[in-house]
């Protein structure tokens, strides 16, 4: 096991095991890399994965290099959440295109951007609320028509 590997801790929230990458470590710039971090969330059974701003590449941010594009897909393909935790301000006054990535990734269920770990603690315990709440009100439509 890796230095890095052994400082990435598990928590749960929202019903979902949230793999927290270290903050200290090289940037996640590449597809190996990439899936190195899938691996690692797989071995531990994640469902999200917390990835520190301070782990990105500047290049992330210029969505025109295609690095965020590549490493949100392989995330994606693996079914995996992915929650991109710290200040990217300055990333976003500097370009309209991330603003509005950032926005239209913040609306779906499988990328988000956040400032703090207690934000995404906070979107997984909601997002909770929301399916048990339709869970419950389709169960009684169903003990509804059966009856």
């Amino acid at each position: 096991m890796s230095e890095n590997e052994q400082s990435q801790r598990i928590t749960e929230s929202g019903g979902l095991r949230v793999l927290h990458v270290d903050p200290a470590g090289p940037p996640i710039v590449s597809a190996e890399e990439t899936s190195d971090l899938i691996g690692n969330a797989w071995v531990d059974n994640a469902d999200v994965i917390a990835l520190p701003v301070s782990r990105l590449d500047a290049e992330f941010f210029r969505l025109a290099s295609g690095q965020a594009g590549a490493i949100l897909q392989k995330v994606a393909n693996y079914q995996l959440k992915l929650a991109i935790i710290g200040d990217i301000g300055a990333h976003l006054a500097a370009s309209g295109a991330l603003r509005d990535f950032v926005w239209e990734s913040n609306r779906g269920e499988h990328i988000w951007f956040v400032d703090e770990a207690s934000e995404l603690e906070q979107r997984l315990e909601q997002r909770k609320a929301v399916l048990d709440a339709a869970l419950a009100a389709q169960a009684a439509r169903t003990a509804g028509a059966a009856g």
